[in-house]
């Protein structure tokens, strides 16, 4: 497992203040004392911030250069002068008194064409941040353990629950046994059940949520093997991972939160895990999906009047 904090790559617009603030409040658990108050800084004075240069920034913080790269980082930009040039535009544009935005780059006044163009660039996005941090040994790890599984149980709730029952209904229809809990209470109780040779995936942006976690937990103690899918890798939910499947760190912002951007790097991970059991279990995989296709077909043909 690693505890390493997953650092994502953007800033290509400089982001709104509240969106800056949201991020900053989302990835505070995640940051060292020192990285919070660097991220503090920069939220709550970008014009100042933007003057500085990172040893002045690492002083008026009372940190240190390293640590203002790394927060950079870890808010979303290659290194810190990309920071700084973000900061500056963001600072300009609160005191050009334009609309404010509803995004990290798309304002309330945006034509319907050009939201479309920006949510599609930043989708783009999080997959390339996702499939760069994606560790592979760990995938790899987590697809053998499924492919010969008695038994998969899949937790989530809100956003990743979706994610979730998309996991279990792709792995039915390739033969294996697997269940998507939504209910926290069956979620543990269908968990005591696991033992050695089962599987039990939870998927959690935020690492910390309580039911998942704790069917997670319990089948850990039985002795399943266990995943997360999560974009905090060093939060709870990865004290009871055998194996840690990181997303990508969301760009949110106050309409369009957490729950929409991870969404998409959870089920980007989904697939990977998906196709990886799939080619492994193949001699099987595809007949199973060539009947399921076959049953099905009448539901897709226009029936003749």
């Amino acid at each position: 497992m690693t505890s390493d904090v997953k650092e994502s790559f953007s800033g290509d617009s400089p982001p709104a203040p509240a969106a800056l603030a949201a991020k900053v409040r989302t990835l505070a658990p995640s940051m060292t004392r020192s990285m919070q108050l660097v991220a503090e800084a920069v939220a709550g004075d970008p014009a100042g911030c933007a003057a500085l240069t990172v040893t002045g920034l690492a002083e008026r913080t009372g940190t240190s250069e390293a640590t203002v790269v790394r927060t950079a980082r870890l808010l979303g930009y290659p290194g810190y002068r990309d920071l700084r040039l973000a900061l500056a535009g963001l600072a300009a544009h609160q005191e050009s008194g334009r609309a404010p935005a509803v995004t990290a780059d798309i304002a309330v006044d945006d034509p319907i064409a050009d939201v479309v163009a920006k949510l599609a660039y930043d989708e783009q996005q999080t997959l390339a941040d996702t499939a760069a941090g994606l560790d592979t040994v760990q995938l790899g790890a987590a697809v053998a353990a499924a492919s010969t599984a008695r038994r998969i149980d899949v937790y989530g709730v809100g956003a990743s629950s979706l994610v979730g029952q998309d996991l279990a209904q792709k792995l039915l229809r390739i033969g294996l046994i697997a269940h998507a809990h939504t209910d926290p209470h069956l979620a543990v109780t269908n968990a005591v059940q696991l033992r050695s040779g089962d599987v039990a995936i939870a998927i959690t942006h935020s690492g910390s949520t309580g039911d998942v976690i704790e069917p997670l937990r319990v089948a850990f103690d039985r002795g399943a093997t266990t995943i997360a899918i999560t974009g905090r890798p060093d939060g709870p939910v990865s004290q009871y991972a055998d194996h840690v499947l990181t997303t990508s760190t969301a760009r949110e912002s106050e309409l369009r939160p957490a729950a929409m951007s991870s969404r998409t790097s959870q089920l980007l991970v989904v697939d990977c895990l998906f196709i990886g059991i799939a080619q492994r279990t193949y001699e099987t995989a595809a007949p199973a999906l060539s009947a399921s296709y076959e049953a099905l077909a009448h539901r897709h043909t226009p029936r003749a009047r």
